[in-house]
């Protein structure tokens, strides 16, 4: 029989579970199901905001939208349109009932276990297709899916359950895999983007200076070619350390260290050209930045709620 059997609201960012459902079996398949929720709640800031996961005979479909993700599990025969139009009202009626900011600064889990009322009228009637009376918006999802089919995650993206790798394989189809590397990095802070500016500040003072000593170099052979080498390095390596305030990528930290020295390699050469006070400003303005990329470092892994 083709059902919805549960489902869940979690918070993108952290991978808290605000609301979900107070029934459910307790079956083997719907306990490793279980599993697969928790793993999945750890990577939905990493995963496109439609996907779908196949595990045996159930399904694990989900959409993201504003910071929040709404989760279901059903059987693998229960239609694709009606499980994504199920998601969708659960999140139009979540946004209406919870703006943004309670969202946000919720610190317990389960903390909107009261939503679990509307998740289960909206259950019973998405379990009984013959009562829904929402045929239009059922042809408008249909068209969004064909459109925008969601994202089939395979269980090498979402790891292993307890250590052991799961025995369903599953060959998705879109874009491509997602790369762990590419994490997100803790909110900026106020010192962050001032470091920021200073770099950006430094990489366009070295810029104007190098273009200054290309025009010397073709008014007359007295500039040394090896001065717009060096400020064109530095310019280089200010436009980089901006990269990685802003990015995450391995090995982040010694690129940055590396990125610093750079910059000091290139101001020891310009010693000539510049006076103590320029040393200084770049000098101490790499080493500003490069503490704060060591200090941004990527968001931990979401804690491990039972969801």
């Amino acid at each position: 029989m083709s059902m919805i059997l549960s489902a869940s609201v979690i918070r993108v960012r952290d991978g808290l579970p605000l609301s979900a459902s107070t029934d459910y079996e307790q079956g083997t398949g719907m306990q490793e199901c279980r599993k697969y929720f928790k793993m999945l709640s750890r990577k939905l800031a990493q995963l496109p905001d439609r996907c779908t996961l196949k595990t045996g005979h159930y399904n694990i479909n989900f959409i993201s939208s504003l910071g929040v993700s709404y989760m279901m599990l059903c059987t693998e025969n229960y239609p694709n349109v009606l499980a994504f139009s199920f998601l969708d009202e659960l999140q139009k009626e979540f946004i209406t009932t919870y703006n943004v900011m309670k969202t946000n600064t919720a610190v317990r889990p389960y903390c909107f276990i009261e939503f679990d009322n509307f998740i289960q009228r909206t259950k019973q009637r998405y379990n009984n297709p013959r009562s829904l009376s929402t045929k239009i918006n059922l042809c408008d999802m249909q068209m969004e899916i064909k459109l925008r089919p969601p994202y089939q995650i395979s269980m090498g993206e979402l790891g292993s359950a307890n250590g052991v790798t799961s025995a369903f394989s599953v060959d998705y189809k879109g874009a491509g895999k997602i790369s762990s590397a590419h994490q997100r990095l803790k909110p900026a802070t106020l010192a962050g983007i001032v470091a920021f500016i200073l770099s950006l500040l430094c990489a366009a003072l070295n810029l104007i200076r190098g273009f200054h000593a290309i025009e010397s170099l073709l008014q007359s052979d007295g500039e040394d070619f090896n001065y717009i080498v060096a400020f064109f390095l530095g310019t280089a390596a200010c436009l980089y350390q901006c990269y990685l305030l802003v990015y995450y990528t391995s090995w982040r930290n010694v690129k940055s260290f590396l990125t610093f020295g750079l910059i000091c390699l290139c101001n020891m050469y310009l010693y000539e050209l510049r006076n103590l006070w320029q040393l200084f400003f770049h000098v101490t303005v790499g080493a500003f930045v490069t503490l704060q990329i060591w200090l941004r470092q990527a968001q931990g892994k979401a804690p491990d709620y039972d969801v």
